[in-house]
């Protein structure tokens, strides 16, 4: 400790010059490799927060190469069996009587009153090809 604070002593009294040196070679000290540590920078802190840090490193490598080698080929092979799925479905579709012959039930396409948008008869998200309403004859 005595020789810290005759080094800020010395600091303290020296000419402006000298001081703006000093500092500057102060910070550009601060970057020095994490297992570099010298003097008083060599404690359990410094030391610990060196290792958290290369373990990040290490981490975030493993994740990047997740991401590209295991998440990417897998998002390609989800989305080509949806398109196959989809395929099928159409294809299903396509067997099926038309729309005006099926079969509509009491609970379902319930009004009781109309929307306000269009012929107030269908909903926000109707399709014409897949929903039909049979209007009360």
């Amino acid at each position: 400790m005595i020789g810290l604070r005759a080094l800020q002593r010395s600091i303290a009294t020296a000419p402006p010059t000298i001081r703006r040196q000093l500092g500057a070679q102060r910070r550009w000290t601060s970057g020095i490799d994490a297992k570099g540590f010298q003097g008083a920078a060599d404690n359990a802190f410094n030391r610990e927060r060196a290792a958290v840090k290369e373990h990040a490193a290490g981490s975030s490598d493993l994740w990047r190469k997740l991401s590209i080698y295991v998440v990417i080929p897998c998002l390609c092979m989800a989305a080509v069996n949806a398109w196959r799925l989809w395929g099928e479905h159409w294809e299903h579709v396509s067997h099926e009587p038309p729309l005006e012959e099926k079969v509509e039930y009491p609970y379902q396409n319930i009004r009781t009153k109309n929307f306000f948008w269009g012929d107030g008869d269908k909903t926000l998200f109707w399709n014409p090809k897949v929903n039909y309403h049979k209007k009360d004859e």
